[in-house]
């Protein structure tokens, strides 16, 4: 899951969905003494995401498809593959349509600036302007995600190349995605009403 489905996947909570949202920036233990109770639980939830997703035999099938070419990026690029279908088929998830729920957690995680680490601040701001999660819909706005990510990898990750992959087993990803992510948004919904 990247940070399409991390957003949509906190509630409607603005702490719980900054801290779901910075998840991968944060390191270590300790969040109590860093961080606001629900950027915590945020950070918590992005956490288990992760942990759910990983393991999750619907999704190793998505990474299987891949991980002869990418290796070790596979599950990055699943993530990224996945934030596509919920983007396209954002309708069948959502009743608030997509443009506003971007421009809403753009609204909030500007506000709640201060309290993001340094590289999120940085990166912020390119993600409003280029308006990235409408974006993850197009082809080419999956393209621009793994390339971006590609220049940051220290190994030649290959990742600017798997639109490809995405082009040719269209069908495949979108069953698996559509069978996988009914799973997670129960296993939130749970994990959020329980305090998790």
């Amino acid at each position: 899951m990247n940070f399409l489905a991390h957003l949509y996947l906190s509630g409607s909570d603005p702490n719980v969905m900054i801290g779901n949202f910075i998840g991968d920036f944060v390191k270590g233990r300790h969040l109590q003494e860093r961080f606001d109770p629900g950027v915590v639980q945020g950070i918590q939830l992005h956490r288990a995401i992760d942990a759910f997703t990983d393991s999750h035999p619907v999704v190793s099938q998505s990474k299987a498809r891949l991980r002869s070419k990418y290796r070790h990026y596979a599950p990055v690029i699943v993530d990224v593959f996945y934030d596509h279908y919920l983007a396209k088929n954002w309708s069948t998830y959502s009743d608030t349509l997509l443009p506003d729920f971007a421009g809403h957690c753009y609204s909030t995680l500007e506000q709640h600036r201060a309290m993001l680490p340094e590289e999120v601040q940085h990166m912020l701001p390119y993600m409003i302007r280029g308006n990235w999660l409408v974006g993850y819909a197009q082809t080419e706005g999956i393209h621009r995600a793994l390339s971006g990510m590609s220049q940051r990898t220290r190994f030649d990750s290959k990742m600017d190349e798997a639109v490809h992959e995405l082009r040719q087993w269209d069908e495949e990803f979108g069953r698996e995605f559509a069978a996988f992510f009914p799973e997670i948004v129960a296993y939130c919904k749970a994990a959020l009403e329980h305090g998790h």
